[in-house]
C-alpha cells in the first residue's frame, strides 16, 4: 500500500495528482525549484522539498535531487506526472532500485516507446499501421517533411521543413532543443501529412493482462505541433477507423506488456478511398488531455493509477462513455504576436462558473472543470511551460459543451501575462470547429490570431472615466465634483492609453448635460467609480469592470477584456534605444549569435536564438543592413526590451 507519494513534476499536474491522494488518504510530497518558491503545488502539499536552482536540468530533470527528496521526506512512491522525467526510463528505474515504488509502466516499457525510432521498428513488427523514416542525407528527399526528437514530446524537438536548403538547420535546431528538453538529442524525419487529424488512443492496463482502451482523443487543433484544443469522442469519425485505431492501440500495449496509463498517438488522414491511419508515438504517462477521457467515462485515471501500482486488477471491461467532452490550454502566450510567451505577476485568475477543481464530475453533465496551475497572485516565470490552466467542459451535446466552454472562456477575468483566451473563444465558436472539421492546419487555413478590438475604444472610455472617478473619490477639495465637470464647455479631459491595437486616445467633458465625448456621440454615462464603470449606447447599457494595477488596467465587459497601459501626460524625458536596435522580446537565455560587428544582413536573416519556456525563438533582422552592435553573447540571460543587436540600415 502506497502510503506517502512524491509528485516528481509541478504547476497543475501536481495538483491533480495530490487531489486525488487526499480522497485516497495518501500523504502527499512536492519538489519545487527557486523559481516555484511559494507556488500553488508546493503549498498544497503536505510536505514540500527545495530543489536547489531553477533551470530545468538542475531540478526537475535531476534524478539524484528527486531521489534524496524522496528519501528526505519519508516517501515511499514516486508519481513522475507528464513531461519532465515522466517517460525516462532510467528515473523509473532508480525509483525502483531506491526501494520505492513506481506509479508507472516499467522501465523495459518506457525504454521501448521512449526512442520514436525503436518504436516505429517495434510496431511495425507488432502489425501497427506507420509512415515511412526517412533519411535527411538522402538527396532524392520529397518535401515537406517533419523532423521530430526521439524522446519526448509536446512540440519540443520539432521541425517542419518545405525546402531541401532548410533542412540541416532544422535537424540542428531540433536536435539542440530536444536536448534542453529531454536530455536525447536524437532527431528523425517523416513525411508530413498536412491537415491530418491527429488522434489517441487512452489506454490502461493491470498487471494481469487486462487492457482496457477508453475511446479516442481529437487533438488536432495546435499550434506549433502543440495541441490547444482537445475532445473526446473524435466528431466524424468513421466506425471502421474509430476501430482500426482502439485494435493498433491494443495491439501496441500488448506487444510491451504495458502497464499504467498510457496514449497511443495516430495521424488519421482522410481521403477518397477512405482514411489512412498511421502511428505516431506511444506516450508511457498520463497526458495533458486526460481530463476529457475522465469526464467522459466517469473514471478517475490518476486514482486508478495508483491501484495498479499496488497490484489491483481492472474489472474485465470498462464503463460505457457519456456524453462530450472538450478541453482548452490557457497559456500566457500573445498568439497576436508570434505565439511570443509571457512572464510576470498574475493579478487575477477567475473562471466563473466552474464545478469542478481536478475531479471527474458526477453525471452527463453539463459540468464545468478546472485544472490550474496558478492562482490569483502567482507568478509565471521564464523557466516552464507557458500554460496556465486547463478548462473542460462536458454536456450531453458536442455543441453544448462547445457554448459552455466558450462562454465560461469569454467571462473569466484573467489579469496579467497576455494570454490566448480569445483565440480559444474563435475556436469554440467557429463554424468550422463547430461542424467538426478538424484538423492540424485549421489554426493556418483560419485566421484566429489576431482577435478583434473587442470595443478597445468604449473600454478605454470606461477605464479613463474608472481613474477619473477613482482620483475623485481620494481628492481632498470638491470631491462630490466628476473630474472633468464644467460648468461652461472648455477644454475636454484627454487621457492616453497603450491598447492592444497602439495608442488610445479618450478625450471628454462632463457637462450638465451629461457626457461629451469624442468619437462617441450616442454614449451615455449611467455611472461611475473606480471599479465599474455603466454606459449606455444605442439603447444598451452595459457595464465595464475595471481593474488598476499600477499603470495597467484591466477593462472587461460583455464586448470582451482590454489591457489598457495608462500613458503619462508630460512623459519624463528618457534613453531611447537606437535605431535600428533588436530588443528582446521576453526574458531568456542566449544560446548563440550569428553574426558579428560589420556582418551584413538581408531582411528576415537570423541575428540570434534565445531560450525561453523550453522553446527556442529566432530573433531575425528587420531589415536589410549591416550590424553596427552586438550587445550579447551565448549564455547571457537577458531581459525583456535589453537591446541585443543594432542593424544600420542599407
Amino acid at each position: 500500500m502506497i502510503t506517502r507519494l512524491l509528485v516528481a513534476n509541478r504547476a497543475e499536474i501536481a495538483r491533480r495528482i495530490f487531489r486525488t491522494c487526499r480522497a485516497l488518504g495518501i500523504g502527499t510530497v512536492a519538489v519545487f525549484s527557486d523559481a516555484d518558491t511559494g507556488s500553488p503545488h508546493a503549498a498544497e502539499a503536505d510536505q514540500a522539498v527545495r530543489l536547489p536552482g531553477a533551470r530545468p536540468a538542475d531540478t526537475y530533470l535531476s534524478v539524484p535531487s528527486i531521489i534524496e527528496a524522496a528519501r528526505a521526506a519519508g516517501a515511499d512512491a514516486v508519481h513522475p506526472g507528464y513531461g519532465f522525467l515522466s517517460e525516462n526510463a532510467e528515473f523509473a528505474r532508480a525509483v525502483l532500485d531506491a526501494g520505492l515504488t513506481w506509479v508507472g509502466p516499467a522501465p523495459e516499457a518506457i525504454a521501448a516507446m521512449g526512442s520514436k525510432i525503436e518504436a516505429k521498428e517495434l510496431m511495425g513488427r507488432a502489425g501497427v499501421p506507420l509512415l515511412p523514416s526517412l533519411d535527411p542525407e538522402d538527396e532524392g528527399l520529397t518535401f515537406p517533411v517533419l523532423v521530430k526528437a526521439s524522446a519526448g514530446g509536446g512540440g519540443r524537438g520539432m521541425r517542419t521543413v518545405r525546402d531541401a536548403a532548410e533542412l540541416a538547420e532544422a535537424v540542428a535546431a531540433a536536435r539542440r532543443e530536444a536536448a534542453a528538453a529531454f536530455g536525447d538529442g536524437a532527431v528523425f524525419v517523416e513525411p508530413l501529412l498536412e491537415d491530418a487529424r491527429h488522434i489517441e488512443v487512452q489506454v490502461l492496463a493491470d498487471t494481469h493482462g487486462t487492457v482496457w482502451t477508453l475511446g479516442e482523443r481529437d487533438c488536432s487543433i495546435q499550434r506549433r505541433h502543440q495541441k490547444v484544443v482537445e475532445e473526446t469522442p473524435a466528431p466524424g469519425l468513421a466506425a471502421g477507423t474509430r476501430a482500426l485505431l482502439l485494435e493498433s492501440a491494443a495491439r501496441a500495449a500488448t506487444a510491451i506488456g504495458y502497464v499504467g496509463a498510457g496514449t497511443v498517438e495516430f495521424l488519421v488522414k482522410p481521403g477518397p478511398s477512405g482514411d489512412t491511419v498511421a502511428f505516431l508515438e506511444m506516450n508511457t504517462r498520463l497526458q495533458v488531455e486526460h481530463p476529457v477521457t475522465e469526464c467522459v467515462y466517469g473514471l478517475d485515471l490518476v486514482r486508478l493509477q495508483l491501484e495498479i501500482a499496488e497490484g489491483a486488477r481492472l474489472p474485465a471491461d470498462p464503463p460505457a462513455p457519456s456524453g462530450h467532452a472538450i478541453e482548452v490550454r490557457l497559456y500566457a502566450e500573445d498568439p497576436a504576436d508570434g505565439w511570443r510567451p509571457g512572464s510576470g505577476p498574475v493579478h487575477l485568475f477567475d473562471v466563473p462558473g466552474v464545478d469542478t477543481r481536478f475531479t471527474v464530475p458526477d453525471g452527463p453533465g453539463p459540468h464545468l472543470r478546472l485544472d490550474s496551475g496558478v492562482e490569483t497572485g502567482s507568478h509565471i516565470g521564464v523557466h516552464y511551460d507557458p500554460m496556465l490552466a486547463k478548462l473542460i467542459a462536458t454536456g450531453p451535446t458536442r455543441s453544448g459543451a462547445a457554448r459552455r466552454l466558450a462562454t465560461a472562456l469569454a467571462t473569466s477575468r484573467l489579469h496579467g501575462p497576455a494570454t490566448n483566451r480569445d483565440l480559444l473563444v474563435g475556436i469554440l465558436r467557429h463554424p468550422s470547429f463547430l461542424a467538426g472539421d478538424v484538423h492540424t492546419g485549421f489554426l493556418t487555413r483560419h485566421d484566429l490570431h489576431v482577435p478583434g478590438d473587442g470595443g478597445a475604444d468604449l473600454a478605454a472610455l470606461a477605464g479613463a472615466l474608472a481613474l477619473a472617478a477613482g482620483r475623485r473619490a481620494t481628492a481632498k477639495a470638491l470631491g462630490g465634483l466628476p473630474s472633468g465637470w464644467r460648468n461652461v464647455v472648455s477644454q475636454p479631459q484627454r487621457t492616453a492609453f497603450e491598447g492592444p491595437a497602439g495608442r488610445v486616445e479618450v478625450a471628454y467633458l462632463l457637462t450638465r448635460d451629461g457626457l461629451v465625448a469624442d468619437g462617441h456621440e450616442d454614449v451615455r454615462l449611467v455611472s461611475a467609480t473606480a471599479t465599474e464603470v455603466v454606459l449606455e449606447t444605442g439603447g444598451v447599457v452595459r457595464r465595464f469592470a475595471v481593474a488598476a494595477y499600477e499603470d495597467t488596467l484591466f477593462v472587461d465587459s460583455p464586448l470582451g477584456s482590454i489591457r489598457l497601459t495608462a500613458l503619462p501626460r508630460l512623459p519624463a524625458p528618457e534613453d531611447t534605444a537606437t535605431p535600428g536596435s533588436l530588443l528582446a522580446p521576453m526574458p531568456g537565455t542566449v544560446l548563440r549569435v550569428e553574426v558579428t560587428p560589420g556582418t551584413a544582413v538581408t531582411a528576415g536573416q537570423p541575428i540570434l536564438t534565445l531560450e525561453a519556456m523550453k522553446m527556442e525563438h529566432q530573433i531575425k533582422a528587420p531589415t536589410t543592413g549591416v550590424v553596427t552592435t552586438v550587445g550579447t553573447a551565448p549564455g547571457h540571460q537577458v531581459e525583456a526590451g535589453a537591446v541585443l543587436a543594432v542593424i544600420e540600415e542599407a
